[in-house]
């Protein structure tokens, strides 16, 4: 049986060798943590390369991502379907095994990591899921959800600021299954951190109330494992495993420096190392020996299978509970969930509401059909409106909730919104102020480019805040989020158009939803059923005219209704004016071209769009002979009546640049 130095080995050997063939990558992290991750991965990790999904395994989480040559090196060793030839193709086009962690590429991959934190707080997201999850479906003699959560992490990890927020609420909430293990290397690209990071990161971290296991050395395997074990008996709170490591461990001329951080070590330093180390075999040669010693397959089946018995047992005693259970982790709505009724119901109101009030109608009737729902605002409840009637808050006390007070946590809300849709079993939404997206920009973007359902409730979204002034005013918010891909962006007129894009997010599995909701209230717009059915389509005619339209009026949300009564009176001019609603950029792009003929006909170059936004998003729309009402600047502080006014939202404004558009 191969030693434990010599299984770390085989991760060093991997991890220097592909990067030095791929002539960029890190190998400085994979060769200093590779002693951490073989006490782990083979001593305690639960897992199974045969199905990575399995819903009661752990997850672990390379928050630094850049070190993505352990993690592959850890799932090509321990069995899972990614070969040697995806290792050898390291950082090439097409290849599972790209620079950093990509959900969805290689089997094992629990979350895209690379900017740092972002795993951290992911891991927050998991281990949160997991407590909440278990404590709604587990039953006395019965456990199905008992999993820990491990996340390695860097020191760019800590010195992010994402960092703060989420270990914060780690702490707050009590989550004993979290265990990190912090790579304390002290060297990052610029060198040695101790110019620039010299905080006392184990008080740091018990102020959180985390338990903190400080001065480990992570090549140690024994004193690895006396922490592990430490850290697993204080399960009322997270742990933090302080490893004191050597970057680039076994490069000799290299390790503990920066030139092993984030760069090739070089063919003659990859050839010293293996000296070094007394590794003598070929590039990507793993002995059959060092294969056996890290194979995980057997002991994962067998784990499985005993959860799969526990599961079983647990059927016959809860049928219920354990097809709603199968449901909720494989991210399927319920088979009689509908809310089209929902949608008609708004219509049929017909009220004058704001669109976040709307919103929150939504949410008391949709929260009794998905129980999977769990809301969240950073700490803006009463303003988003997103604590519905049925709300119960997430506490160590009630982990069995349903909603999470997150806090002044924008960034950390969205991305440990991303851990918890990624460990699976619920659909996770979040509220603050479309001006505050901007701290959440980046988790926002993670969740799109993974292709995960989350969903985003931005209110407060024009100068409409009013007195707030400027640095609350979103203007070019709705720009930044229309423009991010597999991002779908819904900013509704109305109750009905809300409770359509309620629908469209929760009916999304392959991104997030960004609502874009208004405080002030918006009047109810008239529709056929038809009109109804299209709001789905993203844009659709509102109002139309009789023959070939001379002129079309493109709005959202608020602005809407400012179309309307302007085409009215245009009409009374005797001008012929379409009206088009387009709550969802995102959805009417994605229609077929005959649709969008329909609606925005190629030979009507007459356009006029408005949007209390920034102007220039529509151009696209409105071409090279249309005219834009929108925001050139930021806004001021005044009551919103007189900014919409002072800004050129009026019937007057639109009536007069439609006028001027038609006689030019």
């Amino acid at each position: 049986m191969p030693s434990r130095f010599e299984l770390a080995n085989a991760i060093r050997a991997l991890s220097m060798d592909a990067v030095q063939k791929a002539k960029s990558g890190h190998p400085g992290a994979p060769m200093g943590m590779a002693d951490i991750a073989e006490v782990l991965w083979n001593d305690y990790l639960k897992h199974n390369p045969a199905d990575p999904k399995w819903p009661d395994r752990d997850r672990f989480v390379l928050s630094n991502g850049h070190g993505s040559m352990l993690l592959y090196s850890l799932l090509h060793l321990t069995g899972y379907e990614l070969s040697l030839e995806e290792l050898q193709s390291f950082r090439q086009l097409h290849a599972k095994t790209a620079g950093h962690p990509e959900y969805g590429y290689a089997p094992g991959v629990e979350t895209t990591t690379g900017p740092l934190g972002q795993g951290l707080a992911n891991a927050v997201g998991m281990a949160l899921a997991e407590k909440t999850l278990a404590a709604q479906f587990n039953r006395p003699g019965h456990t199905i959800v008992d999993h820990t959560t491990w996340c390695f992490v860097g020191d760019g990890c800590l010195m992010e600021g994402i960092s703060h927020e989420v270990a914060s609420l780690a702490g707050t909430q009590k989550l004993g299954k979290l265990i990190t293990f912090y790579d304390d290397n002290g060297i990052s690209i610029d060198g040695e951190v101790e110019g620039w990071f010299t905080d006392d990161t184990a008080k740091r971290f018990e102020a959180y109330g985390w338990h903190v296991v400080p001065n480990v050395d992570g090549h140690k395997p024994e004193e690895i494992q006396a922490a592990i074990e430490l850290a697993r008996s204080h399960d009322d709170r997270p742990s933090l495993i302080i490893c004191k490591t050597v970057i680039g461990f076994g490069a000799p001329n290299k390790q503990g420096k920066e030139e092993c951080h984030g760069a090739p070590l070089g063919e003659e330093e990859v050839a010293a190392a293996r000296q070094q180390l007394g590794w003598p075999h070929a590039p990507f040669h793993i002995p059959e020996e060092i294969y056996r010693g890290w194979d995980a397959s057997e002991v994962g089946r067998t784990r499985q299978d005993d959860w799969q018995a526990r599961f079983d047992r647990y059927a016959e005693a809860y049928p219920e509970l354990a097809r709603e259970f199968q449901r909720r982790v494989q991210c399927k709505l319920p088979v009689e969930f509908t809310s089209e009724a929902l949608i008609e119901k708004a219509q049929q109101a017909g009220e004058t509401i704001a669109s976040r009030k709307a919103s929150l109608n939504c949410l008391n009737e949709l929260g009794p059909q998905l129980p999977e729902l769990l809301g969240g605002s950073a700490d803006l409840a009463p303003s988003n409106l997103t604590f519905w009637d049925g709300a119960k808050a997430i506490t160590p006390e009630t982990p069995d909730g349903n909603y999470l007070h997150y806090g002044v946590r924008e960034f950390g809300m969205g991305a440990i919104m991303n851990g918890i849709v990624l460990h699976g079993g619920f659909i996770p939404y979040g509220a603050t102020f479309l001006i505050f997206m901007e701290y959440m920009r980046n988790a926002v973007r993670m969740a799109a480019l993974m292709g995960k359902r989350a969903i985003y409730v931005f209110t407060h979204d024009s100068i409409g805040l009013g007195e707030d002034g400027p640095t609350h005013q979103p203007i070019e918010q709705l720009t930044s989020l229309r423009s991010t891909p597999n991002l779908s962006t819904w900013r509704p007129c109305d109750a009905a158009e809300t409770a359509a894009a309620w629908d469209a997010a929760l009916k999304r599995n392959s991104g997030p939803t960004a609502l874009v909701l208004s405080r002030q209230n918006l009047p109810h717009q008239a529709r056929t059923k038809q009109q109804l059915a299209s709001i789905q389509r993203g844009g659709y005619v509102l109002r139309d005219c009789e023959g070939t339209p001379a002129l079309i009026l493109i709005a959202t949300g608020s602005e809407v209704a400012l179309a309307m009564d302007a085409a009215a009176e245009l009409e009374a001019q005797g001008h012929a004016v379409r009206v088009v609603s387009m709550p969802s950029t995102y959805r009417f792009n994605g229609q077929e071209a005959e649709y969008r003929e329909s609606v925005l006909p190629k030979a009507v170059t007459k356009r006029l769009a408005i949007e209390a936004g920034h102007r220039d998003y529509w151009h696209k729309y409105v071409g090279l002979e249309g005219r834009i009402i929108g925001m050139r600047t930021y806004g001021e502080s005044a009551p919103a009546g007189d900014l919409f006014k002072h800004f050129g939202f009026t019937v007057e404004n639109v009536v007069q640049q439609a006028t001027e558009l038609l006689e030019g």
